[in-house]
């Protein structure tokens, strides 16, 4: 018998200064039984840090040729593509040719290899960002984790402040390509 996925609530209050971006965000999200905690908060905070209207989920782990964030316009067209962890190169120059933008948020030990591995490969790609989380920042995250959760996020000088109002984490995420907002 398959695993279902588990379902999350969470309410987003985003403060983004850098953007001028205020908003409360109500969110359902389907953790699939392969993500961890971790990832579901990266993707939290991805949403956070690119948050505009139209952003929505896509199918993520579930769907190879969906992200687990787009933005499309009323013709159907993806704006923003947003993935997040260390998908494969060829994955990545794909969506570049589907999207108007593509981002990608690594995070985690592996994420410097990765990198490493794939960064000359899409030297190239214009339409692509690459952000990259410090290796304490996803754990971190994860300790904020509830199946109802109201997050707080604060982006300042390209700093982000994470709170649940007993909790504070604190990222930086390091831009590896391109810029963090367009």
């Amino acid at each position: 018998m398959a695993l279902k996925a588990t379902i999350y609530k969470a309410e987003l209050q985003i403060a983004d200064m850098d953007r001028n971006y205020y908003a409360t965000h109500n969110l359902t999200l389907a953790r699939h039984p392969s993500e961890t905690d971790e990832r579901m908060m990266v993707r939290l905070l991805a949403f956070a840090l690119f948050a505009e209207e139209g952003l929505a989920s896509g199918k993520g782990l579930c769907v190879d040729d969906e992200p687990d964030l787009w933005v499309r316009d009323l013709t159907g067209d993806i704006r923003c593509w947003i993935d997040v962890g260390q998908p494969d190169e060829k994955w990545i120059r794909k969506a570049c040719g589907r999207a108007a933008r593509v981002v990608i948020v690594s995070y985690g030990r592996a994420a410097d290899i990765w990198w490493q591995g794939v960064r000359d490969k899409l030297a190239r790609q214009d339409k692509l960002t690459v952000l990259n989380l410090p290796a304490e920042a996803a754990p971190a995250l994860a300790t904020l984790t509830a199946r109802s959760m109201r997050l707080q996020f604060t982006i300042q000088d390209g700093q982000v402040w994470v709170t649940d109002g007993e909790r504070t984490v604190q990222v930086e995420p390091v831009t590896l390509q391109g810029t963090a907002h367009a």
